[in-house]
């Protein structure tokens, strides 16, 4: 079993960056693809960006596509979110999640493991 924590989330203006951190316990995460995903007031969870390193498929949400980077430091405890270029419609709790299956990625069922989550939010 894996323990995954994140950190990083704040207060941004508009146009800012920050860089969400979720680390494992336990063990490392080198046997699983990882996920980040958000959830907004009143809003489903929603899909963010995925990466399963083994096969070295990388998947990011339309809305967040050139804007977002997943990352893994070569210690393999611990997965990034870079965000940049952020928005006020990017306002939510994130949350990290690790897969062993490593296919469906971009859906919620996919994953074994979650974090608590960090809010995020972006003021205009």
């Amino acid at each position: 079993q894996v323990q995954l924590v994140e950190s990083g989330g704040g207060l941004v203006q508009t146009g800012g960056s920050l860089t969400l951190s979720c680390a494992a316990s336990g063990r490392t995460l080198s046997s699983y693809a990882m996920g980040w995903f958000r959830q907004a007031p009143g809003k489903e969870r929603e899909f963010v960006a995925a990466k399963n390193w083994s096969g070295g498929s990388t998947y990011y949400s339309d809305s967040v596509k050139g804007r977002f980077t997943i990352s893994r430091d070569n210690t393999k405890t611990t997965v990034y979110l870079q965000m940049n270029s952020l928005k006020p419609e990017d306002t939510a709790v994130y949350y990290c999640a690790a897969s062993y299956t490593k296919v469906g990625l971009t859906t919620g069922e996919a994953y074994a493991y979650w974090g608590q989550g960090t809010q995020v939010t972006v003021s205009s």
